[in-house]
C-alpha cells in the first residue's frame, strides 16, 4: 500500500455567499459543477470567514492566525515576509507547492485606482509570495477578464486573454498535469479565482445576466426603494459570474479525471486529492439596506466550504468552522484523521480596522457566532448586535438591548476574547 500523502487543491473565490449555490437551494444560482462536488463532499453548512474583507481573510487563511496577529491590520498592509504560511509547512513535509491567481497581500500603492491595470500589474516580489515554490498571479485590480499575470515563470506582467477564472484554472491544471520538477512528490495547489467580485456588469464568459426583475430577493432586502433597485441590478450580474465561475471550477476538476498515462505528471489526479472549495467572504447585496462586505451579518461572514477527500463519505456538517482553521482542517483530511473528531461550537469573527471605501462597514467590531446565536461587540466591548439565528436566520430583529437576553449575551462574551 502506498504511503504517499494525498495531493491538496484549494479553490478560492471571493464575495461568494454561503447561500448562493444550487446545493444551498438559492433559486437564483446555477451551479451544477459545485452541486456535483457537494454531493461528494463534507459540506460545512455553518462555515464563516474570520474577517469579512479580502486581505484580512486571506492572511488568516494562509497563516492560520487571525488579523491583526498575522501582521495585516490595515487594508493596504502587505503580508509580512516573515509570516509562516501553509505553503512553508507543506514545503517542509515534502510537498510541491503552487499558487495561481489573486494574491491581494502584496505591497500596494494606496493612491492608485483600485480597479484597473495599476494594481493588476503591481509586481509581488519573490520574498513576498508566501513561501510557494511556484507563484503565478496578480496583486489585484478587479479585472474579471484578460488578467495580467506574473511570477515564477513570468518575470514581468503579461496579459492573458480570456475569462479570468477559466484562465487561472487552465494554467493550474497544466502545472498539475505536466510539471516534471515535482517528481514523485505530492502537491498543494491554491487556485485563487476571484470572481464573483464587482464590477458585476463585466462580461461573464458569455453567460447572459437575467433581468433584474427576475431575481428572487430575501425578505431582509428593503422593498420599494434604492436598495431594492441596486440589489436587483447587481445580483443579476453577480449570479451570471457565479454561473461562469462554476463552469471554470468544473473545467478544473474535469482536468483531474483524465486517463492514467505512463510517467510523471499523468492524468487522474482527482482520485487521490483533497479538494477544497470556499470563498474568503460574502457580499451584503442590499440585505438590511447594506452593500459590500466588512459587516458582521450572515451575507458577509457566512461562506461556502466543501471538502472532498478520498475515502471520506459525503455529508452535511454543522460544526462552527472558521477559515482561520482551514489549514488544520485540511491537514486532518490529508492525514486520514476523522474530520468529526474536533467539532468547534463557536467561531470568532471580527473586523480589525475600518476600510475607508464606499459602502463598507463603518466601525471595528469583534464577535462570536454559533450555530444558533451571533453576538457582535463595539470597540468598547458594548453589545452592538445579538441575533437568535435559530429563529431569525435573516437577522431581522436585533436583541442586543433586550433585558431577557442579558444572560445569554454575558455568557457569549466569554468566547469573543
Amino acid at each position: 500500500m502506498s504511503t504517499r500523502p494525498p495531493n491538496i487543491l484549494w479553490i478560492l473565490t471571493t464575495q461568494w455567499r454561503a447561500s448562493a449555490t444550487g446545493y444551498a437551494l438559492d433559486p437564483n444560482a446555477r451551479t451544477p459543477h459545485l452541486d456535483a462536488l457537494a454531493a461528494e463532499s463534507v459540506n460545512y453548512t455553518q462555515a464563516v470567514t474570520p474577517h469579512p474583507f479580502g486581505p484580512f481573510a486571506r492572511a488568516a487563511l494562509l497563516t492560520g492566525e487571525p488579523s491583526p496577529k498575522n501582521g495585516v491590520e490595515d487594508y493596504f498592509d502587505p503580508l509580512p515576509m516573515t509570516a509562516r504560511t501553509i505553503a512553508h509547512q507543506l514545503n517542509d513535509r515534502g510537498y510541491a507547492t503552487a499558487f495561481f491567481g489573486k494574491w491581494h497581500l502584496g505591497k500596494r500603492d494606496p493612491a492608485a485606482p483600485l480597479v484597473g491595470e495599476a494594481h493588476a500589474r503591481t509586481v509581488v516580489s519573490l520574498l513576498a509570495r508566501g513561501g510557494f515554490e511556484l507563484w503565478e498571479g496578480f496583486e489585484g485590480g478587479f479585472l474579471l477578464n484578460d488578467p495580467w499575470l506574473h511570477g515564477s515563470r513570468l518575470p514581468a506582467p503579461v496579459q492573458v486573454k480570456g475569462y479570468q477564472s477559466e484562465v487561472l484554472g487552465e494554467r493550474a491544471a497544466g502545472w498539475i498535469a505536466h510539471d516534471r520538477s515535482r517528481k514523485s512528490r505530492p502537491w498543494f495547489c491554491v487556485v485563487s479565482l476571484e470572481a464573483p467580485h464587482p464590477p458585476y456588469d463585466a462580461p461573464a464568459a458569455g453567460v447572459k445576466p437575467r433581468a433584474p426583475g427576475e431575481i428572487v430577493l430575501p425578505a431582509n432586502v428593503p422593498r420599494g426603494g434604492e436598495s431594492e433597485t441596486k440589489a436587483r441590478k447587481e445580483l443579476a450580474g453577480y449570479y451570471a459570474h457565479i454561473e461562469a465561475t462554476d463552469r471554470a471550477v468544473g473545467t478544473l476538476l474535469r482536468a483531474g479525471e483524465g486517463r492514467k498515462e505512463k510517467g510523471e505528471g499523468s492524468g487522474r489526479w482527482r482520485d487521490d486529492t483533497v479538494v477544497v472549495f470556499t470563498s474568503v467572504h460574502g457580499d451584503m447585496h442590499g440585505a438590511h439596506g447594506l452593500f459590500r462586505k466588512g459587516w458582521p451579518h450572515e451575507e458577509s461572514v457566512r461562506v461556502p466550504l466543501l471538502i472532498r477527500a478520498p475515502g471520506v463519505a459525503a455529508r452535511q456538517d454543522d460544526a462552527a468552522v472558521s477559515l482561520v482553521d482551514l489549514a488544520q482542517l485540511t491537514a486532518n483530511f490529508a492525514e486520514g484523521r476523522s474530520p468529526g473528531s474536533s467539532r468547534p461550537t463557536s467561531a470568532k469573527i471580527s473586523m480589525p480596522s475600518v476600510v475607508a471605501l464606499p459602502h463598507q462597514c463603518d466601525r471595528r467590531w469583534r464577535g462570536v457566532r454559533t450555530k444558533s446565536r451571533k453576538l457582535v461587540l463595539n470597540p468598547d466591548g458594548t453589545p452592538w448586535l445579538f441575533f437568535d439565528l435559530e429563529n431569525d436566520p435573516l437577522e431581522m430583529e436585533n436583541l442586543a438591548a433586550e433585558p431577557a437576553r442579558a444572560g445569554e449575551i454575558e455568557e457569549l462574551k466569554r468566547f469573543v476574547g
